[in-house]
């Protein structure tokens, strides 16, 4: 039986390696709109974000994603990322891979 191979990105936060189930990617659409992208499937230009909380808000001190995508982000879309991260990461430790 083969192995089925697990897709990994880079995390643009901590620059580890993680698979992709693991992360959250952010895009950057055509008309230069920063959102979450939790499918994974928008158009545009992406970014992976771990599940950590504490590193998104280390990404907001030094504005990581601003340097990623090349434009200033303001502070209202960190704080939504971090709500979702915090979110996500509290689903996991409550129930596991599952979801």
């Amino acid at each position: 039986m083969k192995k089925r191979k697990i897709p990994m990105r880079r995390d643009i936060l901590t620059n580890e390696m993680r698979p992709k189930k693991e992360l959250i990617r952010v895009v950057r659409n055509s008309d230069g709109e920063i959102s979450l992208d939790p499918t994974g499937k928008k158009p545009g230009r992406g970014a992976y974000v771990s599940l950590d909380p504490e590193a998104v808000q280390q990404a907001k001190a030094k504005h990581l994603l601003d340097k990623t995508f090349g434009q200033s982000i303001n502070a209202e879309f960190y704080d939504e990322l971090y709500a979702y991260v915090d979110h996500q990461k509290a689903r996991q430790e409550l129930f596991g891979d599952q979801g």
